[in-house]
């Protein structure tokens, strides 16, 4: 315990050293931060962590924490208190002259004194929400729609047509929403700010309550002849024929954003934009599969023995398939170039051909004859060995292409 005793100022346990909090550490900033970094820092833990504000068991807790650690770094002498004995020689002074004084029961009290002290009830319009004064513009608001397209026409593209009701700015008003001629005026009750504050005094300190302005509903401003048309809304609802160039190769899980086409601000704000969800409607005979597409193709036990050529449909139209002799049920041939458009870059997928093998289910007499004949004549199928995959693997593989 020698070392620790020879620093000026009062003995400290190697314990209350252990336990010493870091201010610095606590507040998020480097050693050397100025006083515009700190109070930027606790202005963000204060609001985050504000009882009023975050209803979390230990926010209250780390209120008082931080503000504690701002309490001390924000003040030279107790910085430099600090810097030199940690956090138990600000709280317990350096020796007996020491300038940190007592500051070992530092409470809730403290923290909020210290808060009203640094922002007063502008912070609070931080925690309850600060509102817009009527009379200020405000972006408007996003639209989103869904279209429902088929396979073909993602494969192409397409150009569609919507019928859109959005919010546009009043034109017989100019979007003040006040009748012409006439014009809105600050409320009485509030004097424009939108929000009324009560105050409240306790044993713990003083509390400001912010709320909106019931004269006004908040909004500052009070028009005493609404327009006719937007009464007093600033926005009329109408119907617009949006026009949208859907690029080929697109999928379900693509979009359209058309910027600045949504419903327009109240008091001549920008517009907000429209959101065109893409749903790509499932097809009869294609799966897709990125921008691959996957075709079953049944044949018969003679075609797979055999090998044949088949023309087969694709995305685009027709194309011809070499079906290779002894082909085994659920193996998957592929077309290059045939599948769907890339959305982002060139070139297109390949369409994926899975070979079914069909069995009939009713056989004339004929047909039974020559698969007796050919049962008499044809061999056992070969076993398969561990270290190649069977059929069912074959065919497991190729659903999961």
């Amino acid at each position: 315990l020698g070392p620790w005793r020879s620093v000026r100022g009062p003995p400290y346990s190697f314990n209350s050293l252990l336990m010493a909090r870091d201010y610095y550490t606590i507040l998020g900033v480097a050693r050397d931060a100025d006083s515009e970094e700190l109070k930027r820092a606790y202005r963000r833990l204060a609001m985050q962590y504000h009882p009023d504000r975050n209803q979390e068991s230990e926010a209250e807790e780390r209120f008082k924490e931080v503000t504690e650690a701002y309490e001390v770094l924000s003040d030279p002498e107790k910085r430099q208190l600090y810097n030199r004995y940690g956090e138990v020689g600000v709280k317990r002074g350096a020796g007996a002259g020491g300038a940190a004084g007592g500051f070992g029961d530092f409470g809730f009290a403290d923290a909020f004194e210290v808060f009203m002290r640094e922002f007063g009830a502008a912070g609070f319009g931080e925690i309850f929400g600060a509102r817009r004064t009527r009379s200020e513009p405000t972006r408007g608001s996003t639209i989103k729609l869904s279209i429902q397209i088929s396979l073909e026409e993602a494969a192409t593209g397409v150009d569609r047509t919507l019928n859109v009701a959005v919010l546009d700015a009043c034109e017989r008003c100019g979007s003040t929403g006040a009748e012409p001629g006439t014009s809105s005026r600050p409320c009485n009750s509030c004097g424009g700010a939108g929000e009324v504050r009560h105050i409240q005094r306790s044993v713990l300190g003083q509390f400001v309550s912010v709320r909106p302005c019931p004269q006004c509903n908040g909004q500052g401003t009070v028009i005493d002849t609404p327009c006719e048309r937007c009464k007093g809304a600033t926005r009329v609802r109408r119907r617009r024929m949006i026009k949208i160039e859907i690029p080929r190769g697109v999928s379900s899980e693509d979009f359209l954003k058309l910027r600045g086409k949504g419903n327009a601000g109240s008091w001549n704000g920008a517009r907000g934009d429209i959101i065109v969800e893409i749903e790509v409607e499932p097809h009869e005979r294609f799966e897709r599969r990125g921008d691959d597409l996957l075709l079953d193709l049944p044949i018969t036990f003679s075609q797979a023995a055999l090998g044949t050529e088949i023309d087969l449909p694709t995305i685009g139209g027709t194309a011809s398939l070499t079906v290779p002799p002894g082909i085994q049920s659920g193996q998957v041939l592929r077309i290059r170039g045939k599948g769907m458009p890339r959305l982002r870059g060139s070139g297109r997928g390949d369409q994926l051909v899975r070979v079914l093998v069909w069995t009939p289910a009713e056989l004339n007499e004929e047909q039974r004859e020559l698969l007796e004949r050919l049962a008499e004549l044809e061999e056992a199928p070969p076993e398969s060995r561990r270290d190649e995959p069977g059929f069912w693997d074959r065919v497991k593989a190729a659903f999961t292409v």
